[in-house]
């Protein structure tokens, strides 16, 4: 029987954990929360009718109370807050890809920040997981009439907030192969070219690594900033990985000892850049692998600067 119960979890660990990572914006986060479930799971002494809405259940409440004290950190934080970046969701649906993928998203997380923790259980489990509303119902301990009204609201507040990610994932792949081949050479014209108009280029440091002081709006001065700014870094030897995160184009920024600075992240939407944004906070970086110190790179990028002229 004991092996049976791993085995049932190990199955649905992938769905836990895209449940909690919506909900909560955080890997670490989202993992400890799929391993306080396995333990109560664990010390259950009844077997549940459904295994996957009994498990779902568990990770939705204590992704919920998580999500409850981490919006006081959140009001907290120095200078813009964004998602940890995620490489892969571990849970495929080809029935549900396209509500996965845009899910989530950096853009869409970031919606997701304005709904209120009940609001966001239940939109993810109902519009992205597709579970019922008995079932939503149990998880998030409401009535299914009023799971019904904060499904509503979490709707409209979405759709409000944004359009829909355009569908043709080979042309954003396109264009971020042109974006990341202008960055490495410093083509400001080819960057201003796939940038929209009112482009914003963002970063997410936490106040524990050198970031903007305030966010870049427009093509001619991101393109600009990120042409000039990508060919010295170069001679640093800092390189880029161009990987997917969050489902949307993005790379992955190293030293020269493997380390990493930070995840780039493209918005991509109607075949042009909408907004760029960058995670340097360390902590969010640690999940990737080793990080960089990113005070340290930026202290021998002045220099380097410095002799160059």
């Amino acid at each position: 029987m004991g092996v049976d119960k791993v085995e049932e979890f190990e199955e649905l660990r992938p769905l836990l954990f895209s449940i909690a990572y919506r909900i909560l914006g955080s890997v670490g986060e989202a993992e400890d929360a799929v391993q306080e479930t396995w333990l109560r799971f664990d010390r259950s002494t009844t077997r549940p009718e459904s295994t996957k809405a009994y498990l779902s259940a568990v990770v939705t409440r204590i992704s919920i109370d998580v999500l409850r004290s981490a919006r006081v950190r959140r009001e907290e934080y120095v200078g813009p807050w964004f998602p940890e970046p995620l490489l892969e969701d571990p849970y495929q649906d080809p029935g549900r890809s396209a509500e996965l993928a845009d899910s989530v998203s950096m853009a869409a997380l970031l919606l997701l920040e304005r709904l209120s923790p009940l609001e966001r259980a239940v939109f993810v489990l109902r519009e992205v997981f597709a579970f019922g509303f008995d079932d939503v119902a149990a998880a998030v301990g409401r009535s299914e009439a009023a799971c019904r009204q904060l499904a509503v609201r979490a709707r409209q507040h979405m759709q409000d907030g944004r359009p829909r990610f355009a569908a043709d994932r080979q042309r954003r792949q396109e264009l971020a192969t042109r974006f990341f081949d202008a960055l490495q050479n410093g083509d400001v014209g080819g960057l201003q070219d796939l940038l929209a108009a009112d482009v914003q280029l963002v970063g997410d440091g936490g106040g524990k690594a050198p970031q903007l002081a305030r966010t870049v709006v427009g093509a001619e001065k991101v393109a600009r900033l990120l042409g000039t700014a990508f060919p010295p870094l170069l001679r640093i030897e800092v390189t880029f990985e161009p990987r997917e995160i969050n489902g949307q184009p993005g790379a992955v920024f190293r030293d020269r000892h493997g380390k990493v600075l930070n995840a780039l992240v493209l918005d991509v939407l109607d075949d042009k850049v909408q907004a760029i944004r960058g995670v340097l906070n360390p902590d969010k970086l640690g999940h990737l692998g080793p990080v960089a110190d990113a005070w340290a790179v930026n202290q021998e990028l002045r220099q380097s600067r410095r002799q160059a002229r």
